[in-house]
């Protein structure tokens, strides 16, 4: 077995539909609510409907967003890699979400932001091709020290994927560059590329494929960039409608990494996660990646 490992934690998403972002002082005017699960667990929802295994590393909390965040795991077949943390509930993100699909996030971590050094033994790496991790872990002081470390002592054949998250610029420099030196694969937004590299997107992502195997700058509808250590390929957007774009980066990360595990072909592997952040935008909610039966005959038709 071939699976994802993922050490960033799911949250608990507070959704709330609004006509737009308020002003300061002011109540925004809300269409609509819900409640589902997010933050670490929309790339591996991605990567099973790509057809690939997934286990989630993330620490997941006992409570009412625990029991949300860990029955959403089970329903997708996503094995947990550790025991539950079993003094702190999940924490929450409340998502404004716009009319054009945009949307803003207020988060406040709970068990997702607390991993030691003794919450990681008990992880099997036996049946893990792929680890990745977000930036939101690593703004959190009670999980980046420990979490760090394990990265550190992670095997090489073990391919490793960061996500820098819109956190980038909040990260402790000395952790982030270590994490940056382990990084098999970057895949991050126009405005963190530019945030860890100080230039505009193509050059962002020549710059972050440098020593290692290749850098993605997503760059919302218009697609997004792959580069290797000799190549710049610009993948275009698939066009949609979008409803609701939350989760869309994290569809684009688990989608490529669940292709270039089963094609080793990092080209298709991009077009294959651009076609399916399409589709996902489409659909209410964060995790709502398309299957495989729904993106092959886009990538066979282009």
């Amino acid at each position: 077995m071939s699976a994802l490992l993922q050490m960033t934690g799911p949250v608990a998403d507070l959704v709330y539909r609004v006509r737009a972002i308020p002003e300061p002082g002011t109540e925004a005017v809300v269409t609509g609510f819900g409640m589902t699960v997010g933050g670490g667990f929309n790339a591996l929802a991605a990567a099973r409907a790509a057809g690939m295994e997934a286990i989630m590393g993330g620490s997941v909390g006992t409570g009412p967003f625990g029991d949300l965040c860990a029955n959403a795991l089970a329903e997708r077949g996503i094995a947990l890699a550790r025991p539950r943390h079993a003094t702190r509930d999940q924490g929450c993100c409340t998502v404004l979400l716009e009319p054009d699909g945009e949307r803003s996030f207020v988060a406040w971590p709970g068990a997702e932001g607390q991993i030691t050094a003794e919450a990681l033994e008990p992880i099997d790496l036996g049946a893990v091709s792929w680890v990745m991790l977000s930036g939101y872990t690593l703004h959190y002081p009670g999980a980046r020290e420990a979490l760090t470390s394990w990265i550190d002592a992670l095997p090489k054949s073990i391919r490793f994927l960061f996500d820098p998250s819109p956190m980038i610029a909040e990260l402790p420099k000395t952790l982030l560059a270590r994490i940056l030196t382990r990084a098999d694969w970057i895949s991050a937004n126009g405005a963190e590329a530019e945030a860890l590299t100080g230039l505009p997107a193509a050059r962002a992502a020549e710059a972050l494929a440098q020593g290692r195997e290749g850098a993605i700058v997503r760059i919302g509808a218009m697609g997004c960039l792959l580069a290797t250590e000799y190549a710049l390929h610009e993948i275009p957007g698939h066009p949609v409608e979008p409803v609701d774009s939350n989760g869309a980066g994290d569809c684009h990360i688990g989608s490529f990494i669940a292709e270039l595990q089963r094609s080793d072909d990092a080209l298709l592997a991009a077009r294959y996660a651009t076609v399916a952040a399409a589709l996902s935008v489409i659909r209410d909610g964060p995790a709502t990646p398309p299957s495989r039966a729904e993106v092959e005959p886009i990538l066979h038709a282009a």
